[in-house]
């Protein structure tokens, strides 16, 4: 498989795990090209990937939206550390399901632990970035980022 046909398989596969593992409508926007520095919002979550794509996936957006996800699928507001944790396992959770996802396409991805990021930040150390906007419901946005090493770009 090609790097760009893998990169579509990631994306593709990020897309699906947000309806697989988001119990509610949303609406997934076209992919967008970003270059570095990648800016986030209020709150972010990156996870690390390694294998047949290796850069970073990243999931941002306002705490509010993040609040409205645990909301929905917990039924109960999550503030303060434990809207930080649920972002931690949000991600963790797509990731996941990512993985496995792309494995039975026969690609390789490992991912790492969630890192929680509050307050804006700028990321830097990718060449190539795809940005996915997810619309939820009740005027919430998320932002899928999937962020793409430079050495492996040079590959």
């Amino acid at each position: 498989m090609s790097l760009c046909e893998s990169i579509t398989a990631v994306l593709n596969g990020s897309v699906d795990s947000v309806h697989s593992i988001m119990p509610f409508e949303l609406t997934i926007e076209k992919p967008s090209i970003l270059h570095e520095p990648q800016n986030n919002s209020e709150l972010a979550v990156l996870i690390g990937m390694t294998g047949d794509v290796t850069g970073k996936l990243m999931i941002e957006g306002s705490n509010s939206s993040f609040g409205y996800v645990g909301e929905k699928m917990y039924g109960m507001p999550l503030e303060g550390e434990m809207l930080f944790s649920f972002t931690g396992e949000l991600a963790n959770m797509i990731a996941g399901h990512l993985a496995t996802s792309v494995s039975e396409q026969s690609l390789s991805l490992d991912i790492t632990p969630p890192t929680v990021i509050e307050g804006n930040a700028e990321i830097h150390g990718f060449k190539r970035g795809f940005q996915v906007p997810v619309n939820l419901q009740e005027n919430h946005t998320l932002h899928l980022v999937l962020m793409i090493e430079e050495k492996q770009m040079k590959a």
